[in-house]
């Protein structure tokens, strides 16, 4: 049997479904990461602010400022060593300002701690959550493998059905087609060489 019309519908669909999801992905890893940044309650430098900690919940300073001053920040009340400079960079953008992750905090014991933090340059800062860098990678490679998928999906099918349809045509012609005219060979005289003068 040929393959029906209805499986170029079929990959149309599929190709959408599928791009539909890779776009969710990307845009869940973008919301994830932006929304770990509570930059409502952002604070200028030198101005005191109290926010709640829990222990052992890792949470990350962010500064936005327009170069590379220096920045020092202080919480009173918190034990030596539960602020640390992480290893690597991370930068985000939200809503056209971006934003350097320059602390990690790690509390010892759940409770309201004041933050102060300062920078050589006018700056403003942000308490967020610790960037979940696998997460958010994780959602990228996603988005990226539904898109082949959805690619892959809206050429072979497609293709695959045309070849099958073609196929199956040429085997419907071959099959209505008049069988070949086989007799014996015609009787009578050969037609060469014609009769001499004597005949």
């Amino acid at each position: 049997m040929r393959p029906r019309r209805i499986w170029y519908l079929v990959a149309a669909l599929l190709g959408i479904v599928l791009a539909g999801a890779g776009i969710a992905f990307f845009v869940a890893a973008v919301k994830d990461t932006v929304h770990s940044i509570d930059t409502v309650q952002s604070f200028s430098g030198g101005e005191p602010r109290t926010f709640g900690f829990i222990q052992g919940q890792t949470k990350a300073i962010y500064v936005s400022q327009p170069g590379q001053g220096h920045v020092e920040c202080r919480i009173p009340g918190m034990r030596s060593g539960s602020i640390t400079q992480p290893k690597s960079a991370f930068h985000i953008t939200v809503r056209s300002r971006t934003w350097d992750r320059v602390f990690e905090v790690r509390p010892d014991s759940s409770g309201d701690y004041t933050v102060t933090c300062t920078s050589q340059l006018p700056a403003e800062f942000a308490l967020g959550d610790k960037p979940r860098v696998g997460t958010m990678v994780g959602g990228i490679i996603a988005g990226i493998g539904c898109f082949l998928a959805a690619l892959a999906v809206a050429v072979t099918i497609p293709v695959v059905t045309a070849v099958r349809r073609g196929s199956h045509r040429r085997r419907l012609a071959a099959a209505l087609a008049p069988p070949p005219q086989w007799g014996p060979p015609p009787s009578g005289p050969a037609p060469w060489p014609p009769p001499g003068p004597g005949a």
